[in-house]
């Protein structure tokens, strides 16, 4: 595919896994019925009719069996692309990710490369049941060897997709399932930018909220609001979990003076802390406040009727924003 389409998110990751299949033999699909349904999500509709049963396999219910065979294909030379169902169904594979695949490499001196992508669909605000909507992230941060990534908009969706499967290391795509449906235009000629980078959306002078996957359009709905208060915000998407682009997060922060990181998992033990972390320790005495968080809470998370209550949104980001600005500088 050539030239800039509107599609929704769903579709451009369609887009990017179809022409990944195209440009190389060695570029398969594997995931539990993602060949002739096309997935939960639809997301592979088509391509196993396009590219056969051998390049889209659709596996056994075993998320373990999944993984552990995308690394044994991997080390004979496949690119294997994993879609796991939802979120909160990687546990039963998370040995082999962490302990095997994210290993490989180091233990074999760097002899041997596992090209493994996971498109892990992940998040929250789709009214589902229990082990649909979580957020994992720090789980898998916590583990050197994986990179992780979540894109925010189409554009971002199909060029890190076709940049995470070509790379050699394995990559986890936290795809925001709430935002399938976000449509928008992508450049399929002129890439977005390194995956692995941060991007600031929305320039701003007053304080920053910096932010990933599907919050980030919530991030720039509340800097909108905070506009009308005569506050400037600026908007960082951090796109790249692991690694983590804290340069460009810092930067921003010690421009503005202010941080507020967002993200749907719980601040306790999250991202979010991480993050805080290394601004403080490279711009503290920028910096007119705390590094504030916004996330969910602490606890399991709940029944689809109560997530509007978990989930961070425009006035909790609004309410750190303004916690923030209550902080004064010691004389």
């Amino acid at each position: 595919m050539s030239g800039i389409k509107e599609m929704v998110m769903a579709k451009a990751i369609t887009a990017a896994l179809r022409d990944e299949l195209a440009a190389d033999p060695k570029t398969l699909l594997i995931g539990e019925d993602i060949g002739a349904l096309g997935g939960v999500f639809r997301v592979t509709e088509g391509l196993q009719a396009e590219f056969g049963t051998h390049r889209v396999i659709d596996s056994p219910l075993a998320e373990s069996g999944i993984v552990g065979t995308s690394i044994g294909m991997a080390m004979r030379g496949y690119r294997p692309v994993v879609e796991i169902q939802f979120d909160g169904f990687v546990f039963p594979a998370f040995n082999q990710i962490t302990t095997q695949l994210a290993k490989m490499h180091s233990r074999t001196d760097g002899n041997v490369k596992v090209p493994v992508t996971i498109r892990l669909p992940y998040g929250g605000h789709i009214g589902s049941i229990e082990h649909h909507s979580e957020s994992p992230e720090a789980l898998f941060a916590h583990t050197a060897g994986l990179r992780i990534v979540a894109p925010s908009s189409p554009q971002d969706a199909y060029w890190m997709t076709r940049q995470a499967i070509v790379s050699d290391d394995p990559v986890i795509i936290l795809e925001p399932k709430r935002r399938y449906w976000l449509k928008g235009k992508v450049d399929m000629e002129n890439p977005a930018p390194d995956a692995f980078r941060a991007q600031v959306l929305r320039t701003g002078t007053d304080a920053t909220i910096a932010t990933y996957g599907p919050l980030v359009p919530v991030a720039l709905a509340a800097a909108e609001a905070a506009r009308a208060e005569g506050r400037s915000i600026e908007v960082v998407d951090i796109r790249s979990i692991s690694p983590l682009d804290d340069e460009t997060i810092a930067r921003s922060a010690a421009k503005t003076q202010r941080l507020i990181v967002a993200h749907e998992a719980p601040t306790f033990g999250g991202i979010g802390g991480e993050i805080a972390a290394r601004v403080a320790e490279r711009a503290h005495h920028r910096l007119l406040a705390p590094v504030l968080r916004v996330g969910g809470f602490h606890m399991p998370y709940p029944p689809s009727s109560q997530e509007h209550r978990y989930l961070p949104d425009i006035d909790r980001m609004l309410e750190a924003v303004d916690r923030s600005f209550s902080y004064q500088r010691s004389a």
